[in-house]
């Protein structure tokens, strides 16, 4: 029995070599191993062929950047006076701005072949993209809401301060690029909505000025940071209010970029705290929509243009500026001798308002920030602005449809920029002209403020960012 039994186990062992000789043990050992190494290389080879990782990202042949000498000859002026900000080639914010696969997509095809009706809300009885407000009569109410009990507290300073500079509010008119962040002060210090009872408050402002810190020699764009650290420490050592909340109810104003750094030194403020700022973007760390708010950068104008309604606008489009980005480069490669849209480099010897006058669409180009005044300055001449700043938290976009007064275009489709001007009806651009005399209110600083101007827009977008949890300071007085 046991011969037998051994007998059978030889036999099925010679019957198993027979059937599987060792050349099939090592093809069915490699078959696993061959095909995932073959779908890695399928896989590799799809993302080259579809892909700008293994590729030079700025070698697109639709908006190669101005490189060549003869074209930078042309735009920028090489001077010892020349005001132009040099860019890099390596500015992560525009690494999208040399995708060649969307590039190649978008400018040898018409993706406009939808129709813009569809992309304006026309098409049939629906006009969705056509009212200036989300919902006008959740904001009305609720702005009436604010005026009649929203509270500030400001942090006191006399005028014997030290730095009174900083603190207090300017009292003349203030002018320039960064004017907003002065007249929103001193708006603020003379409203209604102060109040010197810190229970009643809904808010903290901490009123330093970055605009005046960067001129102040004691300070600078060196020790702003610095200054900022300091000024935190005192109040939340000074009063109980910052410590209670770790500053979520404090907001500070900033209309310069540097703003956007003030904080760097105090992180529990830049994490917590309101930032009011102009230069707005999703793109960089530290600003963040559902918490900070987008201020317009307003450039101040003594006077409405007579000619607004009137205005015979035989112009496709205008921009002038300076060269101080990738974009602009671009914009003025590709228009620069357009005989229907006028980009002009730096600053015109003429009045440029009579060129918004004349011109349907007034371009907002990015240049070393999203932000700058060409997009208010299109709204005050009642000509339509086209957004052409990737990544910008446009002002009051909370409250304000901007499909419905603006164009926004994506910086890769600067080749296709006339077809897409052109493309919008004329219905169309009645609808948008009309909705930009609209809003014009909106981005208008005033003195004092009238309703619905950029201080009440600035105020309700802080009212919306109040906190929902107030905390008294005392057992017998908290509440929720």
């Amino acid at each position: 029995m046991g011969k037998s039994s051994v007998l059978i186990f030889n036999v099925s062992k010679q019957q198993q070599q027979q059937q599987h000789p060792p050349t099939f043990k090592v093809f069915f050992f490699l078959l696993p191993i061959s095909l995932a190494f073959t779908s890695f290389v399928l896989i590799f080879i799809y993302i080259h062929t579809t892909s700008n990782i293994f590729t030079n990202p700025h070698a697109s042949s639709y908006l190669e950047p101005a490189t060549n000498s003869s074209l930078f000859d042309l735009i920028i002026p090489f001077s010892a006076d020349n005001d132009t900000i040099p860019f890099s080639i390596d500015n992560t914010a525009e690494d999208l701005f040399f995708d060649l696969p969307r590039t190649t997509t978008y400018a040898k095809q018409s993706q406009w072949s939808l129709g813009l009706r569809d992309l304006f809300g026309f098409s049939g009885n629906n006009m969705n993209n056509t009212e200036i407000y989300h919902d006008n009569d959740i904001f009305l109410d609720d702005y009436k809401e604010m005026n009649k009990s929203f509270k500030i507290f400001i942090y006191p300073h006399k005028p014997d301060d030290p730095f009174a500079n900083v603190l207090l509010p300017v009292d003349f008119d203030p002018k320039g690029h960064y004017a907003s962040e002065l007249y929103f002060k001193k708006a603020l210090v003379n409203s209604h909505f102060i109040t010197k009872d810190p229970n009643e408050a809904d808010l903290f402002y901490m009123p330093f000025s970055i605009a005046d810190m960067r001129h102040d020699p004691r300070i600078g764009p060196g020790a702003l940071q610095d200054f900022i650290r300091d000024y935190i420490f005192n109040i939340s050592h000074k009063y109980p209010y910052w410590n209670r909340t770790g500053g979520v109810d404090h907001f500070y104003v900033a209309c310069h970029s540097i703003g956007r750094r003030a904080l760097d030194k105090a992180v529990e403020a830049k994490k917590n705290s309101i930032q009011v700022v102009c230069s707005s973007t999703y793109f960089v760390a530290g600003y963040f929509p559902h918490k900070d708010v987008s201020m317009p950068q307003i450039w101040p104008k003594e006077h409405d243009p007579k000619k607004l309604i009137s205005s015979q606008r035989n112009q496709l489009a205008f921009f002038a500026g300076q060269v101080n980005s990738l974009v602009r480069a671009a914009l003025l490669k590709h228009w620069i001798n357009d005989t229907e849209i006028f980009a002009h480099f730096g600053r015109l010897k003429t009045d440029d308002g009579e060129e918004q006058l004349r011109s349907k669409f007034c371009l907002h180009v990015k240049g070393s920030e999203v932000n700058n005044a060409r997009a208010t300055d299109a709204l005050h001449y009642g000509c339509v602005p086209v957004i052409l700043a990737n990544h910008y938290d446009l002002p009051f976009s909370d409250i304000l449809n901007w499909k419905s007064f603006s164009v926004v275009i994506h910086y890769m489709d600067i080749p296709v920029l006339k077809k897409i001007l052109q493309g919008i009806s004329l219905e169309e651009y009645s609808w948008l002209q009309s909705n930009v005399l609209k809003v014009r209110k909106h981005f208008k600083w005033n003195v004092p403020p009238v309703d619905y101007d950029a201080f009440y827009m600035a105020m309700y977008e802080l009212w919306r960012r109040r906190s929902a949890v107030r905390v008294r300071l005392t057992a017998s007085h908290e509440y929720i």
